[in-house]
Formats: structure tokens, sequence, C-alpha cells
């Protein structure tokens, strides 16, 4: 029985992200970002795009065509 907690303490640590490197979130938002159609973009949108959210925490943006 001890066993099962060590093995979930484990994946507890394993799935925590770590300062700086958060690369389970960034994931998430930039398949989010994918599925509405969107695009990742580091500096800016282009005039007939609108910005719809976030790709990663350290500053891309997603845009989408203005409909």
């Amino acid at each position: 029985m001890r066993v099962y907690y060590l093995l979930f303490e484990f994946l507890f640590l394993f799935l925590l992200p770590v300062p700086g490197n958060s690369g389970i979130v960034s994931g998430f938002q930039k398949d989010y970002c994918k599925r509405r159609s969107g695009r990742c973009a580091l500096i800016g949108c282009l005039p007939n795009e609108e910005q719809i959210g976030r790709c990663a925490l350290s500053g891309r943006k997603c845009f989408q065509k203005k409909k």
C-alpha cells in the first residue's frame, strides 16, 4: 500500500510546472488556439486579424481572421 502512495507522490511532483518552464500549460493553450483555427504570433497580428487568446505564457498571442 505504501508503494501506491509513493507512486502517486512521484506522479504529482512530475506534473507540477517548474517555474520558468510551463510546457504543459503552454501546450494546452497552443492546442486550443489551433482548434479555434488560429495562429500563434510573437509580435503582432495582421490588419485583417483579431486576437482570440494566448498561445504561451511567454507572450505569444493567438490570432484569427476577422469574420
